[in-house]
């Protein structure tokens, strides 16, 4: 009988890169996240997979018909599959309450550990739009991700942070890779790095992100690298079987898809049995609307970007023309890859403006979870019962691609199979 792997995902957000593991395999042991809304996430996935590995595949398409509540959801399967879900900020003061948890779930050995901490410390354009990282203790939480290692032993582990991760320095000018690679270290793990780019692994983004990964001292050890794959169709074939909407149009629950591009069934975005939620717009008003058609006539006629400064005077309402002057820019739907999808789109959609001037709007929630490749069945929580398109934004912007984690979860799983 083959060994269940296993995994444990420490900041784990809405579970972007754990996701990519259970596709490949992997089992859950606990998922550690401080951000209550994306712990609702966590659970009601951890319960699509319940219920679809024991053939009640029913409740959950009630659930996204909006037919039960989330309460009535999380009736139907045991409280074991829900208390995987940490809800705790990892620091010095949970860090032991958190171990207790994690330990009374063991019924063996933690394969993996995977996660990578907020990134807003290490970020260049958190830096550049805020000086006061220097102080913020999120730039140690590595710390902490290697106390889990001390204590858990993983064959592996992987990562992830954005690529500012590279040059950012302490106030005494030592950079935090370097602290953090000599933390691995002390903890048992020799370590490596990649500088990955996700369009060049089949996710239709250019989203460019540190994967690093350890693996426990005393093995040789190669770093997995990926096969490249095309992308197999460009942006508009894969959001295009989504509902034509105006700014403000949409629904939370349940649209029923005829057929997808065949792309996203190979990848495993698209899904006949369920129907696709959060296809849902915001509201423009007519200033915002009248810029987004001037940027989406700019690109599609000349194949360059909208500049604020070149906006006529009466649409100008920023002070700042010096910088952010991108700040209204097209999803590029002729192209086989986007720009990177990020938190901020949970603050306004100008920087992700829909490429059909006719729909006339920013993305919705939808297709910004195809652009990072999540499952169509994926539904994104908010603290209450009642969803909430800037927090279901936020934990999309913060994500791993699916896609990629499941390509780096298949390739380590293939490791540890010589272990």
């Amino acid at each position: 009988m083959k060994k269940k792997l296993t995994f444990l995902d420490l900041f784990a957000g809405c579970g972007g890169l754990s996701e990519g593991f259970i596709q490949a395999g992997f089992i859950s042991v606990a998922h550690v996240e401080m951000d209550a809304a994306a712990c609702f996430s966590l659970r009601t996935r951890m319960a699509y997979h319940w219920l679809t590995a024991n053939g009640k595949e029913n409740v959950y398409s009630d659930y996204l018909k909006g037919n039960i509540s989330r309460t009535e959801l999380y009736s139907c399967i045991p409280s074991d599959i829900t208390d995987m879900v940490i809800h705790e900020e990892i620091n010095e003061i949970s860090l032991n309450g958190i171990f207790d948890k994690i330990d009374k779930r063991l019924t063996g050995k933690i394969d993996i550990i995977i996660g990578g901490p907020p990134c807003q410390a290490y970020s260049l354009v958190g830096r550049a739009r805020n000086n006061g990282m220097f102080g913020d203790k999120r730039n140690y939480l590595f710390l902490f991700y290697a106390e889990f290692l001390k204590r858990y032993q993983p064959e592996f582990f992987v990562f992830e942070n954005v690529s500012g991760l590279l040059s950012a320095k302490d106030t005494a000018g030592c950079r935090y890779f370097d602290m953090m690679m000599e933390t691995f270290d002390k903890a048992g793990y020799y370590a490596e790095y990649r500088l990955i780019s996700a369009d060049k692994y089949g996710v239709p983004q250019k989203r460019k992100r540190i994967i690093l990964i350890g693996a426990r001292k005393g093995k040789v050890f190669h770093y997995p690298e990926l096969k490249s794959s095309a992308l197999e169709a460009t942006v508009n074939e894969l959001i295009n079987d989504l509902p034509k909407l105006h700014a403000g149009e949409g629904k939370y629950h349940s649209y029923r898809l005829s057929a997808a591009h065949d792309y996203l069934y190979k990848i495993g975005v698209a899904d006949k049995k369920f129907p696709v939620t959060f296809h849902v717009s915001r509201p423009n008003n007519s200033q915002d609307l009248e810029i987004y058609r001037i940027a989406v006539n700019k690109w599609n006629k000349e194949k360059t970007r909208l500049n604020y400064n070149d906006l006529p005077e009466r649409l100008k309402t920023h002070r700042n023309t010096s910088s952010f002057t991108d700040r209204f820019k097209v999803v590029s739907g002729d192209l086989k890859a986007s720009h990177t999808v990020v938190a901020h789109i949970s603050k306004d959609g100008h920087y992700y403006i829909h490429p059909d001037i006719n729909q006339n709007r920013s993305l919705t929630p939808r297709e910004a979870a195809r652009l990072q490749t999540f499952p169509d069945n994926y539904f994104f929580e908010a603290v209450t019962e009642k969803p909430s398109l800037a927090t279901a934004f936020r934990q999309i912007g913060n994500a791993v691609p699916v896609y990629l984690a499941k390509q780096i979860a298949e390739k380590l799983k293939e490791e540890l199979a010589n272990v």
